[in-house]
């Protein structure tokens, strides 16, 4: 669970999406897509509060371990 929470904080908003897009996770996940092409970390999270996913990057910097 600690896990989990570390990573939220590790993260940064690249871009976001209205979750009621005709296409859906779509576009979010192309975006997140042209970004690992770029050697970019990135993944499509939802926000339920805001009704909207989410492309995220993890913090590349290394400093955490997983155990």
């Amino acid at each position: 669970m600690v896990q989990e929470v570390e990573a939220v904080h590790r993260t940064k908003v690249l871009n976001s999406f209205p979750a009621g897009d005709p296409y859906g996770s779509w576009p979010a996940e192309e975006y997140a897509a042209r970004c690992r092409e770029r050697g970019q970390r990135a993944t499509v999270v939802m926000d339920l509060d805001r009704d909207s996913f989410l492309v995220v990057a993890l913090d590349a910097d290394g400093s955490h371990s997983t155990a």
